[in-house]
């Protein structure tokens, strides 16, 4: 038995799996039942209280590929809804409106974006959240249903005990909300931002933090009026970067095939024409490690180099700079990551806001960059001088060799002496958005290692954007 006898009288336990026989999506394993019980605690955990069948259709019909799933009610469903006095029609339409959003264009081409768990709560948070917030709709129980495997496993066949164990006025009055949000519900699956998701999925769609605040990000990004346009560009970008891959150097190690000839190497990877030499000039090329060897192909060594991405959020930098700056930051970004550089990346504006450390070399916290404001004024001498403070207490603790990567303004006015201390803690690049009619005109350039500039009339022009973004991604991936 799925759930044990003495769980049974847990309502916590018995309510929200009872309510599955209401259920119309059907999982094809129960590791997807599963995860369906996570994005219900997770949407918990945002303020979004739910009844766990429509979290758990919902869910599948945007995070499963559709042969993994079946549409169709549960065994007894019929029966127990003919029980309660009007819930049978509420079902009726439940059901209708669940094989509508499974048809339409977003949860179709959801489907094969195998979005991550993170993704799937937030599109639901959106498309419920009006729902949850209905006062008439409130959970009789906690959610705290464990994750457990067993719970979910050949869980059929108890449902209808379960369902009738507690009472059901909940899903009652949810699916009656449900019916009156008919046309809205619809309306927000059909204006999914599938481009946003698509794109966080290209570069790791999590956030670079863990659990709520990750959701908090991705809810932001999603939300973002700017953020259609800078995922477009950014879009535009990726295809190209995306092609990168890791150089591999030589090695000694008997592993993967044969890369070069070197000097060093075992006897059994001998180049074989090294035998052809007489016994003594054998001897001395041995002895005088003149010998030639196959050497074998093997990782590079760790980076030894840490690049910080730095991008102004400061109101300067609104409409095509913003996108600009935002979209090249992803690109970028991404291009180190398959590099296989560490790369940190964060704001300022009238402050140096926290680095944002990804979780790992396969993701950036694209969301953090889309959804992120800065409304702190302008203030490039104290950030210059936090940034050098911050380079000297980094370089005590940290043996990497720091890269700064600026993107910002042209009018970045900064006290010489600040900028050659932050030069001389860390390697400096910059990328400088020019306005309209506009020049660049500092006093520190010559302090930089290398430096782009980004007129008006390019950020005007789809291609040519692209076209300047592109190369400054490829020049400062490739900078020794």
């Amino acid at each position: 038995m799925p759930v044990a006898p003495e769980l049974e009288a847990d309502p916590a336990i018995v309510g929200p799996l009872g309510g599955l026989l209401l259920s119309f999506v059907r999982a094809g394993s129960p590791m997807l039942a599963l995860r369906a019980v996570r994005w219900w605690r997770d949407l918990a955990r945002l303020g979004v209280h739910l009844p766990l069948f429509a979290v758990h259709d919902l869910g599948l019909l945007y995070a499963a590929p559709r042969e993994r799933v079946e549409m169709g009610a549960r065994p007894g469903s019929e029966a127990a809804a003919q029980r309660l006095p009007g819930l049978a029609p509420l079902v009726a339409s439940y059901r209708t409106l669940i094989a509508e959003v499974a048809e339409g264009h977003a949860a179709s081409t959801a489907r094969g974006m195998r979005l991550g768990d993170d993704l799937v709560v937030v599109v639901l948070a959106r498309l419920l959240s009006t729902i949850a917030k209905d006062a008439a709709v409130r959970s009789p129980w906690p959610t705290t249903l464990p994750l457990d495997l067993e719970l979910v496993r050949d869980l059929d066949a108890q449902l209808p005990s379960l369902f009738a164990a507690a009472p059901r006025s909940y899903e009652q009055r949810f699916l009656a909300a449900f019916a009156r949000s008919h046309l809205r519900v619809l309306t927000l699956a059909d204006a999914t931002d599938l481009d946003t998701l698509r794109l966080l999925g290209m570069v790791g769609g999590d956030a670079a933090t863990a659990g709520a605040l990750a959701h908090v990000d991705l809810l932001a990004a999603l939300s973002s009026p700017a953020a259609n346009d800078i995922v477009g560009f950014s879009l535009e970008l990726l295809p190209s970067v995306l092609e990168t891959r890791r150089a591999h150097s030589q090695g000694l190690h008997a592993a993967h095939g044969y890369g070069g000839v070197g000097r060093e190497g075992s006897v059994d990877s001998m180049v074989l024409t090294e035998l052809a030499w007489e016994d003594e000039e054998l001897a001395r090329r041995m002895l005088d490690g003149e010998l030639l060897f196959y050497s074998r192909e093997q990782a590079p060594k760790e980076s030894r180099r840490l690049h910080h991405i730095v991008v102004d959020a400061s109101a300067s930098m609104r409409g095509e700079r913003e996108i600009f700056a935002r979209g090249l930051a992803i690109a970028l970004g991404k291009k180190l990551q398959l590099g296989g550089e560490d790369v940190w990346m964060r704001f300022f504006d009238s402050r140096l806001y926290d680095v944002q450390r990804p979780r790992g070399r396969a993701s950036l916290p694209a969301a953090w960059l889309l959804g992120f404001k800065g409304e702190r004024g302008r203030n490039p001498a104290r950030v210059f001088a936090q940034l050098a403070t911050e380079m000297a207490l980094l370089r005590e603790r940290d043996a990497r060799d720091p890269v700064i990567h600026l993107i910002t303004h042209a009018a970045l006015h900064v006290p010489r002496h600040l900028v050659q201390e932050v030069r001389r803690q860390a390697h400096l690049f910059a990328v400088f958005i020019l306005p309209s009619g506009g020049a660049l005109d500092l006093e520190w350039l010559d302090l930089l290692e290398g430096y782009a500039i980004v007129d008006h009339a390019a950020l005007q022009q789809k291609g040519t954007r692209a076209a300047a973004a592109a190369k400054i991604v490829d020049d400062a991936s490739t900078t020794p």
